[in-house]
């Protein structure tokens, strides 16, 4: 064996795990927020919001948009993939849990203490995520 080739033996370091996780995960979000974003621009799928009208809205104060296109809110817009502009945010989405995957796959193999650490880490992460805080 080489000086600089790794011994394929030894553990990885957790660093090394969960920097593959987050490289796979943001490529496969990536993909799949080029894919929606395509079914979007290609109008395959109906957009919630008719893209011309969406200049108008736009300058619109939050209430006065969310009343004029009967935008949902909080966790509400899941049940609107079906429309090519919700679908595209389903993707964007997939970017936020990034993260949070990987902090889950590595913390089997942390300490004791850093495990601890992460579980909290995930925690604070769900509990912004359900919009109860």
């Amino acid at each position: 064996m080489g000086l600089n080739e790794p011994d394929l033996n030894e553990p990885r370091p957790v660093e090394d795990l969960y920097a593959d996780w987050l490289d796979r995960l943001a490529r496969i979000a990536f993909v799949v927020s080029v894919a929606t974003l395509l079914i979007y621009l290609s109008g395959a799928l109906e957009p919630f919001v008719p893209l011309a009208e969406l200049p108008e809205l736009w300058r619109l104060p939050l209430a006065q948009y969310l009343e004029r296109s009967g935008a949902p809110t909080g966790w509400a817009w899941i049940g609107h993939l079906r429309y090519g502009d919700y679908l595209n945010l389903a993707a964007i989405a997939l970017f936020a849990l990034i993260a949070l995957v990987s902090y889950l796959r590595i913390i089997p193999v942390l300490p004791r203490l850093q495990a601890a650490l992460a579980v909290a880490q995930v925690l604070v992460l769900l509990a912004a995520m359900s919009g109860l805080v």
